[in-house]
């Protein structure tokens, strides 16, 4: 399967208000993007989208260059926060267009809390909410959030995440070895019933 690339138009802003909540994912109040990831960062609503295509592989992607962590990275489909007053619903659907340029019916998996630092230059702390969907629309992504996509089985993702976990995102190699150990399911029903 193919992509194709669209001009790159900016969708993040370091000032846009996030969502901050405890443990229990009760929100706590809201600080901007930037503030929320520096230092060891401050924990904030977040989600994760992993979309497949009807042969079962996978969509992920390579991070643009000039993001600030984990640049040139690969991570699963698209993962982002909802905004301040944004729905998961509305946030994750507006994220997937924005970056990958697709739509997708999704369905709401698990949620877990993570924290992982890039260097000095910042953290991730996130109560993340996983989501599955289902596309063969030809994704059309957005270059300045990503500068490559593939479609991987998920037998041959394994085997790079194995070979070469340094390429990969902390949270993608966290959030699919519990989607292989506890909804491996996602992979069997590739949305034979959303097309």
């Amino acid at each position: 399967m193919t992509s194709r690339v669209n001009n790159g138009h900016v969708v993040s802003y370091d000032d846009e208000s996030l969502v901050l909540v405890d443990s229990d994912d009760r929100e706590i109040g809201f600080c901007s993007k930037a503030d929320v990831h520096k230092g060891d960062g401050l924990l904030h609503r977040a989600f994760s989208l992993f979309v497949f295509n009807s042969a079962g592989d996978l969509i992920i992607q390579k991070r643009a260059v000039n993001k600030q962590l984990w640049p040139g990275f690969w991570s699963n489909t698209c993962c982002s926060h909802p905004r301040r007053g944004e729905s998961m619903e509305i946030a994750t659907q507006r994220r997937l267009k924005e970056e990958i340029g697709i739509q997708a019916p999704l369905s709401f998996l698990f949620k877990f809390q993570y924290q992982a630092r890039f260097g000095d230059i910042g953290a991730e702390s996130e109560l993340c909410w996983v989501y599955v969907g289902y596309s063969d629309e030809v994704p059309n992504f957005n270059s300045s959030e990503v500068s490559e996509i593939r479609y991987l089985s998920p037998e041959r993702l394994d085997n790079e995440m194995s070979d070469n976990p340094d390429i990969f995102t902390p949270w993608f190699k966290m959030e699919w070895q519990r989607i292989r150990r506890d909804h491996s399911d996602v992979m069997e029903n590739r949305g034979q019933n959303d097309y």
